[in-house]
Order: C-alpha cells, then sequence, then structure tokens
C-alpha cells in the first residue's frame, strides 16, 4: 500500500512530515484581527490529483492532517473501538484509515482527518521532499479509494427535509 519513491517529484497521496499549517485562534466576537496566526508543524497528505502537480498546473496544493490513531484515542477524541469497528470500514464521514506501514517506513496506524483541509504552497512540499520529510508515498489503487472518500466528503448533497415514509 506505501511506497518510498526514488523520484524527488512530490504527486497525491505523498505523506510529508513537518509541514507547516497556519492556525488563527481568535476569540469569539469582537475579533481581534491583530492576533498573530500560530504556526504549527504537522504530518499531511497531499490530496491535489497527481496528474495536475505533474504538468505543473498548480502553485497551491490541497492537503489534510494525517493523525496517528494512537493519539487520537489517548487524547479521547476516538474510542479504540470506534477506530476498529467504524473508521476502518470507512463508515466516519470525513476520517479515512491508514493502516500502519511495514519497515522501514515509519508510519503507525493514522487517521487522514479530510475535513480539516489546508492549501500549501506548492514549493513548500518540494522543499520537504527533497529536505527527506516524505514519510511514503501511497500507491494506487489506495491513493485513488483516498481521492475518491475525500470526493465523497465534500460531494454530499443536502435535501431540505428527509424522504417521507408509508407506516
Amino acid at each position: 500500500m506505501y511506497e518510498q519513491p526514488a523520484t524527488a517529484e512530490l504527486s497525491q497521496g505523498d505523506i510529508l512530515a513537518d509541514c507547516p499549517i497556519l492556525v488563527w485562534k481568535l476569540a469569539p466576537p469582537p475579533l481581534d484581527l491583530d492576533v498573530p496566526p500560530e504556526v504549527r508543524l504537522i504530518r499531511v497528505v497531499v490530496l491535489t490529483q497527481a496528474c495536475d502537480l505533474a504538468q505543473d498546473k498548480t502553485t497551491r496544493v490541497v492537503v489534510a492532517p494525517v493523525h496517528s490513531a494512537a493519539e487520537l484515542v489517548a487524547h479521547n477524541i476516538l474510542k479504540a473501538s470506534t477506530v476498529r469497528d467504524q473508521v476502518r470500514r470507512g463508515l466516519v464521514f470525513g476520517w479515512y484509515y491508514l493502516p500502519a506501514a511495514p519497515a522501514p517506513i515509519n508510519l503507525d496506524e493514522a487517521i487522514v482527518d479530510l475535513r480539516e483541509l489546508h492549501t500549501v504552497e506548492r514549493c513548500t512540499l518540494e522543499y520537504l521532499v527533497s529536505s527527506g520529510k516524505r514519510v511514503c508515498r501511497i500507491q494506487t489503487p489506495w491513493r485513488e479509494h483516498l481521492a475518491q472518500h475525500f470526493g465523497t466528503t465534500y460531494t454530499r448533497i443536502a435535501l431540505p427535509e428527509p424522504y417521507g415514509t408509508r407506516p
């Protein structure tokens, strides 16, 4: 499911460590817009399509955080049973399960949070790759499965009310 590509090119499915993202910690209104953003270094997965990256069609890249499943359980964000019974099976909206990678890849059981997206300058991600921060790349067909889950997360159609049923 994972590979450590020999090529330096950035691609969809790349998992990168220490990616800088900005977080604004604004209090409820009235907003103090003079508060500077906080920079966090997190592990991310590249979601922008591989063809757009290969053909240089973008300078900004969509990424999503990759959280350690054990840390989510330890911080009481998820229960171990939820990871085991629901997230692994793709039943939780916006979360995508990644199994642990075999050695020498350093990736424990993880969850991609597709509800928290960031755009990062492509040159920043390319710098991370060249600096040895690429953990691995998700191979096909799992990469496409992740992309489908990403699309499903954002293409749901909300109806004004549920369909009526007959008794």
